[in-house]
């Protein structure tokens, strides 16, 4: 039976709903994590290292993708809920044409600055030789790595989250085959992985472009639409929590990997890349329950549905908190055989990672509550605080973290800086749910 927005709510259905954009995100974090298995495993060390220094980059720029994408399905979502479907479909188009504009504008300053950006990011001798190559050829593909990111959020909002999963599959897949293809059979090293991966992207980018722009059984389309300045400004800051979520992201791994190099030289990027590989799977499975819960929410409250919104807020408390501790146990249980996967060839490394993994995954306990919390405030369209909880957790508080930690601590506090800043994190958004439950009436 089909699940729509305006649907009561209890743990069957409600995980029945977010399923597929837990899977969906879980398919789209391979991408990095297909190509780091493939190029440390048949290339070596200083691809592998080269592909972590450039990942954020790729991120940073695709932000823009996350913040039309989930401050854009937070306002369709709610003036569809407000009974205004034809205007939702206007905003939904606008916002798609947008990124594409801005997605070719990205590629070819990327193209013009790639070098010095390289060259900032801590690149030196032969990483610079790879990162280039891996990064020219990316750059081909980010407009539709944008297109991707905003329809993981506006086909769920769509109603269309087993629609979203499939096109992840499919991208997934088609990452996995031709990593294997081009870079063990072809021999194409670094340009192997990153041309596996840009055909993935604009298979993820143009496969939901095509089924928007064709007459489909959802709510949704592409169509022609007005210039709407003060809902493009609306989506920037209701979704600018994503953003500085992803740029701080990336941000943060960038000031990761300069201080491991200070501590540990490269050897430290491949075990930082290494455990963030893994922990991409983990932190997935809350950014889609993020993405996958928060049309619900913005369509409960433009309908005015208080009760429902408590019931959303309730469930899915408790739902991310038990999750944060089974991840806990399983990262401690799997910990060893996972980093074997990646660097089973170097022990030295292996034991490097082992033990940063193993005290990384703490913040497992609490990063959900964080994530989930700043993406309930932009389902609320409340941007506002949503930024302030993404840019006090990635920026300011985990900044701190690993800039102080390695001080006392060395290479151990870098492991730890993540679990510090979480914990911050929680505080501040502890408090926010108190403050704001009486104007939103979730509690």
């Amino acid at each position: 039976m089909k699940i729509q927005l305006s649907d009561h709510f209890g743990y069957k259905r409600l995980l029945r709903f977010v399923i597929s954009p837990i899977l969906m995100m879980i398919c789209t974090s391979l991408y990095s994590i297909v190509d780091g298995f493939f190029v440390s495993n048949f290339v070596g060390k200083t691809a592998f290292a080269a592909v972590n220094l450039y990942m954020p980059l790729m991120m940073g720029i695709g932000a823009f993708g996350f913040m039309i994408g989930a401050g854009g399905s937070a306002i369709i979502s709610k003036t569809f809920g407000e009974g205004k479907k034809q205007l939702a479909n206007e905003y939904f188009s606008m916002l798609i044409y947008i990124t594409i504009i801005f997605g070719v504008i990205c590629s070819i300053i990327g193209f013009l600055f790639l070098k010095p950006i390289i060259l900032f990011l801590g690149a030196e001798g032969e990483l610079i030789q790879y990162c280039m190559i891996y990064g020219r050829i990316l750059l081909l593909s980010q407009m539709t790595f944008m297109l991707q990111n905003v329809f993981q959020f506006f086909l769920t909002a769509a109603e269309k989250p087993e629609l979203s999963l499939k096109i992840s599959i499919l991208s997934g897949v088609t990452n996995i085959i031709l990593d294997f293809v081009f870079i063990v059979i072809f021999q194409w090293a670094i340009a192997g992985a990153a041309i596996a991966t840009a055909i993935a992207q604009v298979v993820g980018g143009v496969v939901p472009l095509i089924y928007f722009v064709r007459k489909n059984d959802s709510w949704l389309r592409l169509i022609k639409t007005k210039w709407y300045p003060k809902v493009l400004l609306k989506t920037c800051t209701n979704g600018s929590s994503e953003l500085m979520t992803n740029i701080s992201s990336s941000i943060v791994t960038i000031l990761y990997n300069l201080q491991l190099m200070k501590i540990a030289g490269e050897n430290g990027v491949a075990a930082y890349g290494v455990i963030m590989y893994v922990n991409f799977i983990f932190f997935a499975v809350f950014m889609g329950y993020s993405i996958g819960s928060a049309p619900i929410i913005s369509y409960h409250y433009g309908a005015s549905n208080d009760s429902e919104l408590k019931n959303l807020f309730q469930k899915s408390l408790k739902l991310i908190a038990i999750t944060g501790v089974i991840m806990l146990g399983l990262t401690e249980m799997l910990a060893a055989s996972l980093t074997k996967i990646f660097v089973y060839y170097d022990q030295d490394l292996y034991h490097m990672t082992l033990r940063g993994f193993r005290l990384y995954a703490f913040m497992f306990l609490v990063c959900g509550i964080n994530i989930w919390g700043s993406a309930f405030f932009t389902a609320l369209n409340n941007g506002l605080i949503s930024a302030l909880i993404s840019f006090l957790r990635t920026l300011v508080f985990e900044i701190g973290a690993v800039l102080i930690l390695p001080i006392y601590l060395g290479i151990d506090g870098i492991w730890l800086s993540v679990l510090v800043a979480e914990v911050c994190a929680l505080i501040i958004t502890t408090i926010f749910f108190v403050a704001k439950r009486k104007q939103y009436q979730y509690i």
